[in-house]
């Protein structure tokens, strides 16, 4: 088979790992009886002729096809382009063993590619600054306080995100996670989430920047009449968020509670007063989003708190432990405080109006209708932070509550 290179053209011996280690080939060339082989580590300073290459090719190939592709890959990848029927190989045969002894020095890492922090060059589309990209939901379990002592433990799910100036390709994102583990022994607090923050604002070089943790917090309720206790489990989220140089911490609470319609209260006394027809209202279960913004200057916000203020603005929470007793009580509380949706917000709203520790704030009430075929919803905001004239499209379905 004729060499398929130009013939002009000269390939020079390089040292190291390369096809024309000196030492390898001489001693080769010494137990294969090849005369033309018995090149000498003082010649390798010259230019080799054509007929020395084509004599070095030739040893090389014979040597090739009597090895494995793994030991061929080992002394170079490419020398399995030189074998004959592979000349025109996409890709070099490669080791398929794992390299279990590799150990990866500071030159290595330094050669490996990091396309994200390449030049702008490397950007596809606009040009245009991004105000949030991150990492969402990498769990790990987070302590926390209780308002009462103690500590609480809880899978906590994070979401991390940076602003990335225009002309930036992207971020690394481990970053992230690496940054926020540093501090995830700590008991959690805004303070705590404050300097996770601003390690991995720092790390990242970025303007702006957010944290957000989601967990369910267990706390004892007790039951109407019984006596008996247990506990209920409730979504909330920790926010801290950095916009131009300004910070704000902001509290979500899902509260769960069942909501009987007032017209349907009514309808249904009239027939029994006016028909002694037996009639019962409707009454469905219910979620309220509550967000709220803390205070700067205030005292702590416990999560029992505004746990309490929901339940102070409308009672009828969802129940844990239940009896006979409970279950009426559970009914005639509902009797007590039929509400419409629109009343939910504005009830919330009171609670939260009075409290001094909270700013702006935003409800988002969800009445999951047993009458109709759609459910009766409502947003009331406080304050510019949650003042927007669009709402995500699937705001109200992520209100369902998963028993």
């Amino acid at each position: 088979m004729s060499d398929p290179r130009d013939g002009s053209k000269r390939i020079p011996f390089a040292s190291g790992s390369k096809l024309s280690r000196a030492s390898h080939i001489k001693e080769r060339a010494a137990t294969s009886g090849d005369p033309d082989m018995n090149i000498h580590s003082h010649d390798m300073e010259r230019e080799p002729s054509r007929d020395e290459a084509e004599a070095a090719l030739a040893l090389l190939r014979k040597w090739a096809n009597g090895v494995t592709p793994e030991e061929v890959a080992t002394l170079d990848p490419l020398v399995s382009r030189l074998i004959p029927g592979s000349e025109v190989s996409n890709y070099p045969a490669l080791a398929r063993a794992y390299p279990e002894d590799f150990v990866v020095d500071e030159d290595y890492k330094a050669s490996m590619p990091d396309l994200q922090n390449g030049p702008s060059s490397l950007i596809r589309g606009a040009k245009q600054t991004i105000q949030h990209v991150g990492i969402s939901n990498f769990r790990l379990p987070i302590r926390f306080y209780a308002r009462e002592g103690g500590e609480v433990t809880l899978e906590t799910s994070v979401t991390g995100t940076v602003s990335l100036e225009a002309e930036k390709k992207g971020i690394n994102m481990s970053r992230i996670m690496r940054t926020f583990y540093k501090h995830a022994e700590k008991t959690f607090s805004f303070d705590v989430i404050s300097d996770a923050l601003d390690a991995y604002k720092e790390d990242l070089e970025s303007f702006d920047a957010r944290i957000q943790m989601r967990f369910r917090y267990p706390m004892k309720v007790k039951s109407l009449r019984s006596g008996l206790d247990g506990y209920q489990y409730y979504d909330i989220a920790l926010e801290l968020i950095e916009k131009a140089g300004v910070r704000k911490k902001i509290i979500h609470l899902d509260y769960v509670y069942s909501s009987t319609c007032p017209c349907s209260l009514e309808l249904s006394e009239h027939a029994r007063q006016f028909r002694g027809q037996l009639a019962t209202p409707h009454s469905q279960r219910s979620v309220a989003r509550i967000s709220a913004v803390l205070d700067e200057n205030s005292k702590t916000l416990w999560f029992e708190d505004l746990i309490e203020m929901a339940r102070a603005a409308v009672p009828t929470e969802t129940q844990v432990m239940v009896k006979r007793e409970d279950e009426q009580a559970f009914a005639e509380l509902n009797a007590a405080n039929p509400i419409f949706v629109e009343d939910a917000a504005r009830l919330f709203c009171e609670q939260l109006q009075k409290d001094p520790r909270i700013g702006d704030f935003q409800i988002v009430a969800s009445h999951q209708e047993s009458l109709h075929s759609h459910d009766a919803v409502s947003v009331l905001t406080e304050g510019k932070t949650f003042n927007t004239d669009s709402l995500d499209p699937k705001l109200f379905s992520t209100l369902y509550h998963v028993g």
